[in-house]
């Protein structure tokens, strides 16, 4: 059996390399219907534009049908039709290697060549949990989400500042957001006589409050950058306190002192290392002007300041029903309550005091409000309805993502324990499962549309335009969002059509309907009375367990 992993990149890569000179012309299905007959297509237009009638020459086509190489996926017919050429694989080849190897496709593509170190700057956490705004918890979210994205891609990350109030660690950790507690102040010697020595004029000092130095003319260096790098034109003068010195003092020192680096020599060059990492402020849009400012007044302190400064951006919270006064933690709560309700309503009872449950309200809690903030564009303005009920029923929220998760963790763990009891067999060899069992469209499309470009996907939410002119700077974080209520939808619909571990004649209520009423929701019995596990319901479960395994590893709150 052929080895490596299989990619939707390099596929498509090899079919219009087979295709000859051009642009890129094929393209993957997604939807269920294209995917009766068809896994990638060259429209008939494009193929117009290529071959002048649209007729592509018969050896191009044997080419395609016979395409083989690193990462390319196998063939199984290339032909001509009304839509244009239409490819399909050789699924159970695909499944057998897809599913023989699933780990390897829960982590990203590897990078063809190492990013700089990137340092994440959110200035919202330097204030206490109760006086963060919804703009600034947004801004808080999307920066631990492109930490972890980043950081399964194998990119070096720093988070900045480390934070100092007594309760936002808890507040952090109530949202399974990871990030640094306080250390040392660093020093602010050096910064504050190089801005002693740029500070305006004394005449035009007069009498400055406690803590203020003065301030510093930055119209200088705004038009030596040009208007083009798209810092705000009516930056003028930035007041320098001790405060700001502190902030500056704090991204030079994780800028210039990496972990695992040796000491950095007093007599450093200027700009050896300014070239050596990408700093990230991920601000909220009503501190973006503010940042600029302390983006420029680094620049101008420090000669050894990161050449490339970017900007994220994070778009307006707007709050329907609701004051535009509500905090962060009161919005936790907000959803904490409604989820608690929620629980209520389906089991009957009030859930929310007991221990067993408290750990699942949270996680449900943070998955809806991670969902909430993460699956618009981060420069988007966001709009919250907060009177909404927290269902399961829905189909576009991480509760949603959430549920499905916990019926697969239901499965399985039914699984394990009959098979402990001796009910089931143990699970045999990836290699010895006949893989052409795997007929239903559902099961093709969790692969085809979830496991296999999978790390592609998580490369594309890690990239950040380094080297793209411009102050500012985006992230995709909608991109994951949408991908897991997709994959949601699509396991949900194959779950509640296929029975994966079978159903026993007696859980089929020979006697009566009764039984089979209870067998409709496999995860409904703590334990599953089949003494037969076919060969079919294994290669069944290998699909599904993926898609599980999807979700734990990229749906943060898990």
């Amino acid at each position: 059996m052929a080895t490596g992993r299989l990619g939707v990149g390099e596929t498509l890569g090899a079919l219009n390399t087979a295709l000859g000179p051009g642009d890129p012309v094929w393209f993957k299905e997604t939807r269920a219907r294209h995917l009766r007959a068809r896994d990638f297509l060259a429209p008939r237009p494009a193929l117009q534009a290529r071959f002048g009638d649209g007729q592509v020459p018969e050896r191009v086509v044997r080419a395609v049908a016979g395409l083989q190489g690193p990462g390319v996926a196998p063939v199984l017919r290339c032909a001509p039709t009304p839509a244009g050429l239409a490819l399909q694989l050789q699924r159970p080849a695909v499944f057998e290697r897809v599913l023989g190897a699933v780990a390897a496709y829960v982590a990203p593509a590897a990078p063809a060549a190492p990013g700089p170190r990137v340092l994440l700057h959110c200035p919202a956490l330097r204030s206490a949990p109760g006086a963060l705004r919804l703009s600034q918890l947004r801004a808080v979210l999307v920066a631990d989400h492109l930490a972890r994205t980043l950081r399964a891609h194998g990119e070096s990350v720093r988070l900045v500042p480390a934070v100092r109030d007594p309760h936002m660690p808890t507040f952090l950790q109530q949202l399974r957001v990871d990030w640094p507690a306080a250390s040392e102040r660093a020093a602010t010697e050096a910064l504050r006589n190089r801005a002693l020595a740029e500070l305006s004029p004394a005449q035009e000092r007069g009498a400055l409050p406690r803590g203020v130095l003065g301030t510093v003319c930055l119209k200088e260096l705004v038009q030596e950058r040009g208007r083009a790098a798209g810092y705000d034109p009516n930056l003028d003068k930035c007041l320098v306190t001790e405060d700001l010195l502190s902030v500056l003092a704090e991204l030079q020192e994780a800028a210039r002192c990496w972990p695992g680096d040796s000491p950095p020599s007093l007599a450093a060059v200027p700009d050896a290392n300014a070239d050596r990492c990408m700093v990230v402020h991920v601000v909220s849009c009503e501190e973006e002007f503010q940042q600029q400012k302390v983006d420029l007044l680094w620049r101008k302190l420090d000669d050894q300041a990161p050449l490339t400064q970017k900007h994220l951006v994070c778009g307006p919270v707007k709050v329907a029903g609701a004051p535009g006064t509500l905090t962060a933690p009161e919005y936790y709560e907000l959803r904490h309550a409604q989820v608690c309700k929620a629980s209520a309503v389906k089991h009957g009872r009030d859930l929310a005091q007991d221990p067993a449950w408290t750990e699942v309200f949270s996680v449900l809690s943070v998955a809806t409000i991670k969902f909430e903030m993460l699956s618009t564009a981060p420069h988007g303005q966001l709009l919250l309805a907060l009177a909404d009920s927290i269902s399961t029923k829905g189909t576009k929220s991480g509760t949603f993502v959430m549920y499905n998760c916990a019926r697969l963790a239901t499965l399985f763990e039914g699984y394990r324990h009959s098979m402990e009891q001796g009910l089931y067999p143990t699970f045999p060899p990836v290699s010895s499962l006949d893989f052409s069992l795997l007929q239903d469209e559902g099961e093709w499309l969790l692969l085809f549309n979830g496991i296999l470009p999978f790390p592609d996907l998580l490369s594309q939410t890690a990239a950040l335009a380094c080297t793209a002119p411009g102050l500012h700077t985006t992230a995709r974080t909608e991109t994951m969002c949408k991908f897991l209520v997709q994959l949601s939808m699509d396991f949900s619909s194959y779950y509640n059509r296929i029975h994966i571990l079978g159903v026993s004649a007696q859980q089929n209520g020979v006697g009566g309907c009764g039984g089979a009423r209870e067998a409709k929701d496999e995860t409904s019995r703590p334990f599953l009375s089949n003494r037969h596990l076919d060969h079919t319901c294994l290669v069944k479960c290998l699909p599904v367990s993926s898609f599980c395994g999807l979700c734990v590893k990229c749906f943060t709150p898990a």
